[in-house]
């Protein structure tokens, strides 16, 4: 895994990777303990229910959620954020086109 990203990081500077059909993200900013990635939804495109080894906190930036954590299902809209901690299944529906910044610690190595 490179080390850190650079102290700075443009959003015209940095590529966007197809994460998933109608999601990408962008990577904002890492090291071996933080990620920060901002990711695209379309709407209707579907986070598949997942777990991973990461504590991930997300910030909903804009558009509209439906969110499934451990069994329990919330609506969230712009400015609403959810938290999971590692190993809980997880996913999410995107209802309104929309963005939300997720990070991880300590930083997910398969995004790199």
């Amino acid at each position: 895994m490179e080390k850190q990203s650079k102290e700075f990081l443009l959003s015209e500077e940095q590529d966007w990777q197809q994460a998933d059909e109608g999601i990408e993200r962008q990577l904002l900013g890492h090291n071996g303990q933080l990620m920060m990635a901002k990711i695209a939804f379309r709407k209707g495109a579907v986070g598949t229910l997942h777990n991973h080894p990461h504590v991930q906190a997300s910030y909903v930036a804009s558009g509209r959620f439906k969110v499934l954590i451990n069994g329990k299902e919330k609506i969230l809209n712009q400015g609403d954020g959810f938290f999971v901690t590692a190993g809980i299944p997880h996913g999410c529906e995107c209802l309104e086109e929309g963005m939300l910044i997720d990070v991880f610690a300590p930083a997910r190595e398969d995004f790199l």
